[in-house]
């Protein structure tokens, strides 16, 4: 048996043959000399879906579509648009047709769990479930270097350790003598406790250790927490692209993080890009808890039907603050309530109508300067400062006029927002002193 683990994409490509042939998990197996659940996991985890029809039939996937049961006409404007049409053969009105009932293919439940060897591919109209060799080398590449980032630690256990780590820091005790003592709560080495106060994952800060600040940094810096190592799965730029595409009338909210002193206080900030209005939340710690933290608050103080009005998608860049996206998309009871998607590492462009707007905020508060010195009522000041200056692509109209225009004023009572007279608007340092 082979004993290597991971399988290369020659490999990846034969399975995706093999399958194509019709050709069962352990006869696959056999040929590559791997075990048959290798096969099955690796078909099961790196699944493709492809809504496509079949020569001559538009996708559908209608139970009573699947039947021929369905004799519905005139659902959508296009079916609408042609007489004594049945609207199954169009395959666009499973969205606005009350009768619509997903089929799935019993066929999928067992092996091979995919559409590749299947002798009426061709002449489906159903979702296709296929594995194919580039997507699945793909998939694992990007899982593989998202495992290998951040620390394999979760908020729960950060919080532990905080609890215990940054109190007894702050009394003068050293590091050492705090993990001697507490080595069975912490289960953590000594190293490895250093490493996430470095990395400012803790309350206390290297300030609260006076050996640690007189000695040189080290050039190899620790990374920032990623809660979920594959985070991005399923929900990188390429899949962002996709959902827009299907759902084209859905507004994109772009999210980010603006940052002052390395570790220390920041700023979650949401674009609303139609409007070129822009929030922004005072965060203690750039981690992932105080986003999800703001995202609840805003979700219970809105009511669940307005925050999900009002963000629909969110697309956010790659920062260890927006990697617990599960959290964010769900409520604490589990109901979904947005859709997540990230940019592509180093292309703020891809979002460049925040990175835009984070340019007045700078004028304000300049890069490097200590976040933490504000509190939430100023930046709602610097806020209603610029949102209240006028944009020339908005028609000499200000983000503040066009949201309250869509949404109303009451929503930007609730975001503690204020129309600054044009006169009285300042951009610069200044306005917080």
């Amino acid at each position: 048996m082979n004993k290597q683990k991971h399988l290369t994409l020659d490999s990846r490509i034969m399975v995706e043959t093999k399958l194509n042939e019709g050709q069962s998990f352990k006869a696959i197996g056999r040929f590559l000399n791997k075990d048959c659940t290798t096969i099955s996991k690796e078909v099961k985890n790196h699944t493709s879906f492809e809504k496509s029809g079949a020569y001559g039939k538009s996708f559908n996937d209608c139970l009573l579509a699947f039947q021929r049961k369905c004799s519905a006409q005139k659902v959508c404007p296009e079916c609408a648009s042609r007489n004594n049409r049945l609207c199954w053969s169009c395959g666009k009105c499973s969205s606005s047709c009350i009768l619509y009932e997903k089929y799935a293919c019993p066929k999928l439940s067992k092996p091979p769990y995919v559409c590749n060897g299947c002798a009426e591919r061709n002449k489906c109209s159903l979702e296709k479930r296929l594995y194919r060799a580039s997507y699945a080398q793909k998939e694992y590449g990007m899982v593989r270097s998202e495992s290998r980032s951040g620390f394999a630690l979760s908020e729960t256990e950060l919080k532990q350790m905080d609890d215990i780590v940054s109190p007894l820091l702050t009394k003068g005790q050293s590091l050492h003598h705090i993990a001697v003592h507490h080595a069975d709560e912490l289960m953590k080495s000594e190293r490895t406790l250093y490493a996430y106060i470095n990395s400012g994952l803790f309350t206390a800060r290297n300030m609260d250790m006076p050996r640690t600040v007189r000695m040189r940094p080290r050039k190899n810096v620790s990374k920032n927490l990623k809660v979920d190592k594959a985070c991005r799965v399923g929900r990188d730029f390429s899949c962002f692209q996709t959902y827009t595409r299907k759902h084209p009338d859905l507004p994109v909210r772009q999210i980010d993080s603006v940052e002052g002193v390395k570790g220390g206080a920041a700023l979650l900030t949401i674009h609303f890009v139609e409007q070129e209005l822009q929030l922004a939340f005072l965060r203690q710690h750039n981690d992932s808890q105080s986003v999800i933290d703001i995202f609840n608050r805003l979700y219970l103080e809105l009511r669940p039907d307005i925050f999900i009005e009002l963000f629909p998608v969110l697309l956010a860049d790659n920062g260890s603050g927006f990697s617990n996206p599960c959290a964010i998309e769900f409520d604490p009871q589990g109901n979904p309530r947005t859709k997540m998607f990230y940019c592509n590492a180093s292309a703020p462009y891809q979002k460049g109508s925040c990175e835009n707007n984070h340019e007045m905020i700078r004028r304000i508060i300049p890069k490097g300067e200590d976040i933490g010195k504000y509190t939430q009522p100023q930046v709602d000041l610097m806020m209603s400062h610029i949102n209240s200056y006028a944009r020339k692509k908005l028609g000499n109209k200000s983000p503040y006029e066009m949201f309250g225009f869509q949404y109303g004023k009451d929503l930007l009572d609730a975001f503690h927002l204020q129309k600054i007279p044009a006169d009285e608007i300042i951009l610069s340092p200044a306005l917080l002193k």
